[in-house]
């Protein structure tokens, strides 16, 4: 007796599983449906102000600029009370001589600190290869420039006038001179510094032509002395007109122009012409680091 067999189970057709989208991936910060994160820190475009933020907190945590602007300031205080003083214990006769022209001396020799600080706070950042970082932060190269030269400017502006301004009350109490006008103190505290910080402006533009802090230093050093330099060694006649206008324009005269003590007794620069000369160069300088940094690769 044969038992019958149980037929087969017929297997369950083939069930195709829906398709499921995958999950959006996460997004950070305000989006525009309900349920996604949202950071709290505020997102908004960046600003000239942010750079000029971090221009400035570059600028005051390197010790670079503490012991540039620090010479500086011994320069400006130590020449201009040690003149004042070998002038007081001396039996120079004042008479017509302005007080404040004193202060010159201690001025220029702290230009060099001005031309070097201008000169690194650009040119240091190419040599360290910071400023990949700073053009990664902020990819505006017109703004970085401008950044720079912002903070750079009223750094120096406000340290050196008020530095000459200090130095100028000091030499006034201690000599027994004429006390000066209003516009001679407006000229060698104000006028100098205003000079002082645009001339420093002209190295930066300089370290951002040529990007490496030793040219340029040198190329600003040849700038201010030179002319000088090579006007008082020209003595043919035939040079004369050259030697002449070497030195109404150098400069060391240009700066002593503000003290009311020109090396020139006639023509060449006077007042406040110097600063008009001084700003129309820096301008064109500025400008071609404008479309260098545009133009060029870092």
């Amino acid at each position: 007796m044969t038992t019958p067999s149980t037929p087969p189970t017929p297997q369950a057709p083939y069930q195709q599983q829906a398709y499921q989208q995958p999950p959006a991936p996460q997004q950070f910060g305000p989006g525009p449906q309900a349920g996604h994160y949202a950071s709290p820190i505020p997102v908004r475009p960046a600003t000239l102000g942010d750079a000029i933020a971090s221009e400035w907190t570059k600028i005051r945590s390197v010790r670079s600029t503490m012991w540039t602007l620090g010479v500086m300031i011994v320069l400006l205080l130590g020449i201009g009370l040690l003149s004042a003083v070998a002038v007081s214990t001396s039996d120079a006769d004042l008479e017509g001589t302005p007080v404040l022209s004193l202060g010159f001396f201690g001025v220029l020799l702290g230009t060099i600190c001005v031309i070097t600080l201008g000169v690194m706070t650009i040119a240091s950042e190419y040599g360290t290869g910071m400023i990949r970082t700073t053009l990664t932060a902020c990819p505006s190269r017109a703004r970085v420039l401008s950044a720079k030269a912002i903070v750079f400017f009223l750094l120096t502006f406000v340290l050196t006038t008020v530095m000459t301004t200090i130095v100028a009350l000091l030499q006034t109490s201690i000599l027994d001179a004429a006390a000066p006008s209003g516009d001679e103190w407006l000229r060698s505290t104000v006028g100098v510094g205003l000079y002082i910080a645009t001339l420093g402006l002209l190295s930066l533009a300089v370290g951002a032509l040529i990007r490496h802090s030793a040219g340029a230093i040198t190329i600003m050093i040849g700038v201010v002395l030179l002319p000088l330099v090579l006007a008082i060694f020209m003595f043919a006649e035939s040079l004369s007109s050259l030697q002449e206008w070497l030195l109404k324009y150098s400069i060391p005269n240009q700066l002593s122009v503000f003290y009311d003590n020109s090396v020139t007794s006639s023509g060449g620069p006077s007042g406040w012409d110097p600063l008009w000369i001084m700003l129309g160069v820096t301008a064109a300088a500025l400008g071609g680091a404008y479309l260098a940094m545009n133009n060029r690769d870092v």
